[in-house]
């Protein structure tokens, strides 16, 4: 597979799952401060939003306050933000567009028609009018193009960068968002056990879409239950433990390398926070402290981002091949 292509593939899935995730994050603040009027009146109650994507210095550059109207509009319309939905639907379609030849044609043009619905000079009226409505399309949207992607896209090389890139993003972003909400949400002597508590982190499930699936599992809501669930459940989709162990199955199947072959510096980092990850126990990330657990997480995904564009991406010199081939030669 040429380089160009592998690299549209992988970059394709991460800016649909990156745009996915903030839709969901904001539809679950919305939430959130249904069920919590009196947040309504804080002048920062939007400002984790900012604080999760890491870009706060951007944010205060740009905008004069944390105000509903701003965050959203930093989050969803703002082209010069490289991680806002509109940005990153535009950075989907234009990956996917050169992928054409590769990808099927109705996963080519459900993600057109997404770029069209949030770029279409309507959009910010539909999302003062009906945001939930708004976010939630993007959504489902995301879901869809996922599902056709299962379903039409032979599982080979390429399926297999577009879920590497899928599941290391999907990682990041449950990293961020429990590292984030977990500190804003730690509960207050006088909060537990309160309905307050319980809406907070209620509201950290549904950013997750886990509420359900951890309803099933644990029924009450326990924030050490909630911090086990989203890092080390093997079965939820979302959860880190488990985008990590697939993102190094698609990475061995790309390799053609068998479990445990650290033969690369790539497979080497993703070696290591896999075992971080399953022989890690929560009583130690705890005793550890969770930010900076999470923390080394996110520094090892970066990591892992960088030595697969240097692997898999980055513009090779062709001098040393050429001159090696001439001294054969000789």
């Amino acid at each position: 597979m040429l380089s160009r292509v592998a690299n549209s593939l992988y970059w394709m899935d991460r800016y649909l799952e990156r745009a996915e995730n903030t839709a969901r994050m904001i539809e679950s603040q919305l939430h959130m401060l249904l069920d919590l009027p009196l947040m309504r009146k804080d002048p920062f109650a939007w400002k984790p939003l900012v604080d999760i994507t890491g870009d706060g210095h951007y944010f205060s550059e740009h905008f004069s306050s944390f105000s509903r109207e701003d965050v959203i509009y930093f989050h969803t319309f703002d082209r010069n933000y490289p991680n806002s939905i509109i940005s990153c639907l535009t950075a989907a379609r234009e990956n996917a567009r050169s992928v054409r030849e590769v990808i099927t044609s109705e996963m080519w043009e459900n993600i057109n028609r997404l770029y069209l619905d949030i770029s279409e000079p309507g959009a910010r009226h539909w999302v003062t009018k009906s945001p939930h409505k708004f976010y939630s399309q993007i959504k489902m949207a995301s879901h869809l193009i996922q599902g056709i992607a299962y379903s039409t896209m032979a599982h080979g090389e390429a399926w297999n960068f577009s879920q590497l890139g899928r599941f290391l993003e999907r990682a990041d972003k449950t990293s961020r968002i429990l590292d984030v909400k977990y500190f804003i949400i730690l509960p207050r002597i006088d909060y537990v056990g309160t309905s307050m508590d319980n809406v907070q982190w209620t509201a950290l499930l549904k950013s997750t879409s886990s509420l359900e699936m951890y309803r099933k599992r644990f029924n009450l809501i326990s924030s050490g239950n909630i911090v086990q669930f989203l890092i080390f459940d093997r079965e939820f989709p979302r959860s880190i433990l488990y985008c990590i162990n697939h993102a190094q199955e698609a990475f061995l199947k790309i390799n053609g390398t068998p479990s445990g072959a650290f033969n690369s510096e790539l497979a080497r980092s993703l070696g290591r926070l896999t075992g971080k990850l399953n022989y890690s126990t929560i009583k130690g990330v705890m005793e550890q402290g969770l930010h900076q657990y999470l923390d080394e997480i996110q520094s090892d995904l970066n990591n892992i981002g960088e030595s697969i564009y240097e692997t898999y991406f980055a513009m090779k010199p062709i001098s040393d091949a050429s001159t090696q081939t001439q001294s054969q030669l000789q």
